[in-house]
């Protein structure tokens, strides 16, 4: 088992997204730190995942198509565009897939490797936000049309009973 931190959206919508795959066995929700600035959080997840069932570079392709991996908008010390590395290895797998994977996109690709400092959980009212209430407007507003990304773009690593028992993702593909 590896773990991974990836930040660049709202955590909510990055934890539906990790949680949604197979191979991941766990998705922690909160707030990320790098190690060289350990007061400097923002929102994201830990994933641990299997290496054997999804690899890194597959999760680093889904992390930049479902969030804005290429905007440098104002809010970007909040939701700030990362993948927090846990080793050498790692950060040499993110940048190779970082680099693969940048002509999929019209504009550079913003996204920070950092090694990982510290991780906040968030408050436990607020975990397994998506699949607590998917009929949440949030979650139909901004979460859904990620998991839509997912399953067009990478169907092959979704867990589909998790994704598609939802009734209300069900909804949103057939329309």
């Amino acid at each position: 088992m590896q773990k991974i931190g990836l930040g660049g959206g709202c955590h909510w919508c990055t934890e539906a997204v990790f949680q949604s795959l197979k191979g991941v066995r766990k998705v922690e929700q909160g707030w990320l730190a790098p190690i060289e600035g350990p007061a400097n959080f923002s929102e994201g997840v830990l994933v641990h995942f299997e290496p054997k069932q999804i690899s890194l570079h597959v999760l680093v392709a889904i992390h930049l198509h479902t969030h804005s991996a290429t905007s440098n908008h104002s809010m970007r010390k909040r939701y700030r565009s990362a993948i927090y590395v846990f080793s050498e290895e790692q950060n040499i797998e993110s940048r190779k897939a970082i680099n693969d994977l940048k002509r999929d996109f019209e504009q550079p690709v913003i996204t920070e490797i950092l090694t990982y400092g510290n991780f906040e959980l968030n408050n436990e009212r607020l975990l397994e936000y998506y699949y607590q209430a998917p009929q949440r407007p949030f979650c139909q507003t901004y979460i859904q049309p990620k998991l839509k990304i997912l399953l067009e773009k990478f169907k092959a690593v979704v867990n589909e009973e998790k994704i598609l028992g939802n009734c209300m993702l069900n909804k949103l593909l057939k329309s």
